[in-house]
């Protein structure tokens, strides 16, 4: 590939408002929620949850304006059924039923193409959402730059133009009734995404929100993932982030005009997106020293700067944590350990400590990066954000929070025990295994990984 193609493909300009760094703002509430899924000594497979009652209850507190960002909201299946929770349905009927007892509120959901097949496939729960006089938005993808320049080319050339339809005969690719088209079907090698998880309403005089690595997709319900939900002035930075999504897709920004009270000193949050996580993500792992406590928990591990600011941390003597999914399960469909093992491996070999979430069928789909210092500080970095290429760099669209705090604090001790309860196990619950269980020397895969993390011919 030519440098000029490079940067017209992947460092073309960004649609305004992306790749964004908000202001460091006080809050008065801010909230670590968690959903964790285990097994018992026999086997069985059990799961707790709390995001989605979060975000219900923030919902129900709302009266006059409600934005939902989310990638994945839909009921498809793989191959093996999950039931868990139906959680397409259920955020369906709770908006639906708040929409119907507050008429004059403005409700807006926005959300990736990938739901309705890329347009080949009607979604039920939009159209739901719709008759009930609640705006749905399928994010306009094509401003984003081209994480798989090879296949984007071909596609725009010699697929677009003939535009789209919902009369398809082809299975779908992500499961689900109905057929898809072959434009449809084929659209998915483009490997963009709006991945943001998201939720942004009023509460009173103060304004809430929640960022989650959660989807409301039923296949995905037993999934292990994290949540901050916080008030105060850092929700107008999330909405500023949001409106940029409204604007490349053709809508009008949203002006909101209510003032949030003045914040309580205590915990900051500050809002990432995009390419803005990743910088946050290497100051924290490159400032640890020494005896400091540096905690990571992610479904995907593959960036390259990532992966070696985490082997300069171990060299510091950074008491360093690193809790991977195993990549073996999609959706009834097996995987075979790309991109995590291959990365385990090399990490492992760098003195790094490392365990698998012992996962049955669901993921570990935290993205989750906690710092505690010697001083008292800390901090915890979660979202919607894998660290990998895709996600890092300004492909995908992507929300973090970055919580600066005390190790003191209900917010912080709730997330160091979430982690630590995956790490450690309790008599009856296991979470995690050693590294050992996954552990995979395999040359082939390694080069592998490599090779989909850059060229972009990969679903990390």
């Amino acid at each position: 590939m030519t440098e000029s193609v490079r940067r017209h493909f992947w460092h073309r300009a960004l649609p305004p408002g992306l790749s964004f760094t908000g202001g460091v703002h006080d809050a008065s509430h801010v909230e670590f929620l968690a959903d964790k899924t285990w097994v018992d000594d026999k086997g069985a497979r059990y799961s707790e949850q709390h995001i989605f009652d979060g975000v219900f209850k923030l919902i129900e507190k709302s009266r006059k304006f409600l934005l939902l960002d989310l990638f994945l909201y839909n009921d498809f299946q793989g191959k093996e059924q999950e039931t868990t929770r139906l959680l397409s349905g259920e955020l369906t009927d709770v908006l639906v039923s708040h929409k119907e007892s507050n008429p004059e509120m403005t409700i807006i959901v926005i959300t990736d193409p990938i739901n309705t097949v890329y347009g080949s496939l009607p979604s039920p729960q939009f159209a739901r959402l719709r008759e009930a006089g609640i705006d749905v938005i399928i994010t306009d993808l094509r401003r984003l730059r081209d994480s798989n320049p090879t296949w984007s080319i071909f596609w725009r050339a010699l697929i677009r133009p003939f535009g789209s339809s919902t009369d398809g005969s082809f299975r779908s690719p992500f499961g689900g009734k109905g057929r898809v088209t072959l434009r449809g079907y084929l659209e998915a090698f483009n490997f963009k995404a709006n991945h943001r998880k998201v939720l942004i309403a009023d509460d009173g005089e103060d304004w809430s929100a929640l960022v989650t690595s959660a989807n409301p997709h039923d296949a995905s319900s037993a999934h292990t993932n994290v949540a901050i939900s916080f008030s105060g002035p850092a929700v107008w930075d999330l909405m500023h982030t949001e409106n940029a999504v409204l604007s490349m897709s053709g809508r009008e920004p949203v002006d909101l005009q209510i003032t949030s009270p003045a914040q309580t000193p205590g915990s900051s949050v500050q809002v990432l997106t995009e390419r803005a996580i990743k910088t946050a993500a290497l100051r924290i792992i490159d400032q640890s020293r020494r005896s400091e406590r540096l905690s990571l928990a992610t479904f995907y591990l593959s960036d390259r700067d990532v992966i070696a600011a985490l082997k300069r941390a171990r060299r510091r003597e950074v008491a360093l944590r690193v809790l991977l999914d195993p990549n073996k399960d999609a959706f009834g469909n097996p995987k075979y350990g790309i991109p995590n093992r291959s990365v385990a491996h090399e990490l492992w070999g760098a003195g790094v400590e490392l365990r698998w979430v012992h996962t049955h069928g669901e993921q570990c789909h935290t993205k989750m990066v906690l710092r505690e210092n010697m001083s008292g500080e800390a901090g915890v970095l979660l979202g919607s954000a894998n660290l990998t290429r895709r996600n890092l760099e300004d492909f995908n669209l992507e929300t973090n929070v970055l919580v600066r705090t005390q190790a003191s604090s209900k917010v912080f001790k709730d997330a160091k025990f979430y982690f630590d309860l995956l790490w450690y196990n309790q008599p009856g619950r296991t979470f995690s295994v050693p590294y050992e269980e996954y552990r995979d020397e395999s040359a082939v895969k390694k080069y592998l990984y490599r090779f989909m993390e850059a060229s972009g011919f990969s679903t990390f």
